[in-house]
This record gives C-alpha cells, structure tokens and sequence, in this order.
C-alpha cells in the first residue's frame, strides 16, 4: 500500500525557486531517504507533506488522503521534525514533552522516558538556555514518543554528536522493524544509507534519481587503492591494461570489474606491494557524482 505520494507537485515561487513536478511514492513500512544541497527543495517537499503548503499543482497524499485538506486529521498520524525547531512558550524540556503529549492525548510517556535516558536528554533543563543539540533530543523524544505510524524527519540529527548520531540511527532501525513508514531528509549520508530502503536525490527542485539503496552501494565493479614498495613497480602497474590512476608517487586507485577480479589479482600478485584496500560504493560517493557531473570528489 502507497503510504505517501506526491504526484506532479509543483511550488513555483519564481526565479527557478520552489519544486517542480515531483513525482514520489512510498510504501507502507517503507524507509526513504531524500538527500540535496541546501536551498534544493527538501523542506518545501516536506512542507507539503505537513499540509502546511499548498502546491500550485499536484497532489500530495498520506494514506490516500488529501495532505492539505485533511491536514488535521493526517497529523495525528504522523511524528514529525522540522528542519527548523521553534518551541512555544514553556518552561522546560519537561513542560513541552507534556504539552506535546496532551494534544496527541498520550497518556503513557514510558517511551518518552525510554528515549531521554538514551538520547542522554536532561528535560528538567530550561528550553530556551538549550544547545542546538539539546533542543535536537527533545524534538525527537516528541517526534517518536507516540508511537505513530508514519515519521516525518526534516534533518533530525542537526546538531547531535557522533555518539547520539549513531544512537539515533539505532533508534530508526527499531523503528523501521516496527513497520513504520519513515521520510526523512539528511545532510547525513551515513544515516541515510543504514536505515533506508531507497532514496531520492532533489537538485534545484527536481527529482534527478530514485533509487534503491542496495542499487548503490552494490556496484558491479570494485575500487581499491594500492600502495606500492617502490615507485618503479607503481608506474609498471600504471601502464597495465587496468582502469588505474596514479594518485602519488607510489599509490595507484584500480577500478575492476567483478567478473575481472581473478585476472586483475594474477597481475597485482608479480608486483611488490605494502598494503591493499578496497574502497567501498557509498551514497556520499554516488551524490557527488551526480551533483558534479558525473566527477567524484575525493
């Protein structure tokens, strides 16, 4: 079932700003993450998701509902973490995890308090003296804390150290295997590629791939990078009939092809090397490429 569906969305705000015929699906338990450069189109996407924007054409629906019309009844639906956080009038963390919960009727905060002990959050502090981060956590405690089925996330580790980034990932992970339906936009690759099933690419309000995740990081080529004993040995390997490059005096960067591998390893085998690393596919990889024309920044 298709969860939340954007068809020839269109939000022209003039100047080549806004979006421009975005056209995605995402199924119910489905995790999808949506990746661009500042300024490309990723919060005003989400904005509609929200019901919060209108598209001047198009539709946007969440579980077959219209996302504007129906705002108010969707977002019942939906945990949701704005790109930029802006909190009413309270005292602490505490009175708006409250407040949040008593107009989502929540009753029961076990998660919530699951959730500040994990995220190392001291809600008792005041909202307005927080850290970027601090303020970060209690977004997400009042993001999730409800249980809902779908999760709306606007850049939700802004601000979080590796060590709660990685505690966040763990936490979508849990998420995900309860069967929720995730949209989240990150400047975080990594995040991205651990937890999501596809992921879309938005550049200059437009869609330019929707792929899915193992699509990318599962090449049919290899990378490694080899460093050579001497400098002789690295230009002999240079002149091998190999997709190589020579990035230093003595270190060559080899793509091969899967089926190539045996070959290229019987070759590697008659030179003198110190050391042998495969580099990965990653979707950090795979941005840059398509943001730069197809040149991989290094």
């Amino acid at each position: 079932m298709t969860m939340i569906e954007l068809v020839n969305v269109t939000k022209d705000y003039g100047n080549s700003r806004g979006i421009f015929t975005i056209n995605l699906a995402i199924e119910s338990g489905e995790a999808f993450g949506f990746i661009g450069t500042n300024g490309a189109g990723k919060t005003t996407t989400i904005r509609h998701l929200m019901g919060f924007l209108k598209p001047h054409s198009g539709t946007v629906k969440i579980n077959d509902m219209d996302a504007w019309k129906n705002a108010a009844e969707i977002k019942q639906w939906i945990g949701y973490i704005p790109g930029e956080i802006a909190f009413p009038d309270v005292s602490t963390g505490w009175d708006f995890i409250h407040q949040q919960a008593a107009l989502l009727q929540l009753t029961d905060l076990s998660y919530a308090n699951e959730l500040v002990n994990r995220l190392q959050l001291d809600p008792s502090a005041n909202i307005k003296r927080m850290s970027k981060g601090m303020k970060q956590k209690t977004a997400i405690v009042v993001a999730l804390m409800a249980d809902s089925p779908i999760l709306i996330l606007d850049e939700p580790t802004t601000g979080l150290d590796p060590l709660m980034r990685a505690e966040f990932i763990q936490i979508m992970k849990e998420q995900k295997a309860k069967g929720k339906t995730i949209f989240m936009s990150s400047h975080m690759f990594e995040e991205i590629e651990e937890t999501c099933d596809k992921v879309a690419m938005i550049k200059d309000g437009k869609i330019i791939t929707n792929t899915p995740i193992s699509t990318i990081t599962s090449y049919k080529s290899q990378k490694f990078i080899i460093e050579f004993s001497n400098a002789q040995d690295c230009s002999r390997f240079v002149q091998e009939n190999l997709n190589s490059i020579c990035i230093s005096h003595s270190t060559v960067s080899v793509t091969v092809e899967n089926n190539s591998l045996n070959d290229f390893l019987a070759i590697l085998s008659t030179y003198s090397f110190d050391n042998l690393t495969e580099q990965k596919h990653t979707l950090q990889e795979y941005f840059y490429q398509l943001y730069t024309g197809g040149h991989t920044h290094v």
